[in-house]
């Protein structure tokens, strides 16, 4: 049944009806954090979270540690609407300590609900296993053929195991350093429909 705007009119007395009230916004960043900086980083968020407390519409925040075998932070805090988060959002002091914490961290995702939307969001489901794997492959066979290319005649000499040890160690390092990146870049093709 469609409520006409007359007849909405006439239930709240002869006035128009008002605005809807603002709505209260929630921002999760989580951030995955360098374990040799993860000290750095608690004094990093408790200083951020001080500093957005101070700014007008600021509810509240909190900051969630990592569980075992995770190095990723969450950092959550409310604002009374999106105007209240905006402020925050465009402040000076805002940009000076998001500048200081990109030496602490490896990755970074942003997320925001609005009103209701924090207790009944979907979760995010992964892209279809393919890409992934696709990707993967991919990365694997570039930093594996390069390794061929230009180290293995620098260490020929040297026993197999102790080149096939190098050979992965290099693997796994530049996998560890350019898989975020590179999920971050991809992320709305590896994300992408499952059909």
């Amino acid at each position: 049944m469609q409520v006409t705007e007359r007849f909405r009119t006439r239930l709240v007395g002869g006035a128009a009806p008002a605005a809807p009230a603002p709505e209260p916004v929630t921002v999760t960043v989580a951030r995955v954090v360098r374990p040799e900086r993860q000290d750095a980083f608690e004094r990093w968020a408790a200083d951020v979270q001080r500093l957005a407390a101070s700014f007008p519409g600021h509810l509240g925040s909190t900051l969630l540690r990592p569980g075992p075998a995770s190095d990723e932070y969450h950092l959550v805090y409310r604002f009374r609407d999106g105007e209240s988060l905006a402020g925050w959002e465009r402040s000076g002091e805002r940009r000076e300590a998001l500048d200081r914490v990109q030496q602490l961290v490896e990755d970074e995702r942003i997320s925001r609900a609005v009103g209701l939307e924090t207790f009944f969001a979907v979760p995010a489901r992964p892209g279809p296993a393919w890409r992934s794997w696709l990707l993967t492959v991919a990365v694997v066979l570039l930093f594996t053929s390069s390794f061929q290319v230009l180290a293995l005649p620098l260490v020929d000499g040297w026993p197999w195991p102790l080149r096939l040890l190098l050979s992965a160690a290099y693997v796994v390092t530049a996998l560890r350093l350019l898989m975020p990146r590179l999920s971050r870049w991809l992320g709305r093709w590896l994300q992408g429909s499952r059909r």
